[in-house]
């Protein structure tokens, strides 16, 4: 078995907005998380994204790791088949705000913008 690995060349893109807005997130959860990031059957479109904080010690062989200047991000290598090349934006506007994925490997999205399909 592979161990995981730590990339420097980022598979996963995060802006400088949306690293802000997930150390924020990970600092009222009090405790040293990463987030994990991945996809799963369903949602409009085919496949919908998945985001959530993790513990490092469920960081497994089948993960690659981004490092973000100490702040990790987790994705198993098959959900990195859709995402490689995904830029991870954030928007605090009322309308349309949240958490944005931008996926070059997505043939159609929904219009909600949480699901793709390739």
């Amino acid at each position: 078995m592979t161990q995981a690995t730590e990339s420097k060349q980022r598979g996963i893109q995060l802006s400088q907005t949306a690293l802000r807005q997930v150390k924020l997130l990970q600092e009222k959860q009090g405790k040293d998380l990463c987030l994990r990031v991945g996809v799963r059957q369903g949602g409009c479109s085919g496949m919908s994204y998945t985001m959530d904080f993790e513990d490092p010690s469920k960081i497994g062989d089948h993960d690659d790791i981004f490092d973000y200047d100490g702040f990790k991000i987790v994705c198993d290598r098959k959900s990195l088949l859709y995402l490689y090349g995904l830029m991870l934006d954030y928007s605090d506007s009322l309308i349309g705000g949240g958490f944005q994925f931008t996926n070059p490997n997505a043939n159609a999205t929904c219009g909600c913008g949480k699901s793709f399909g390739v």
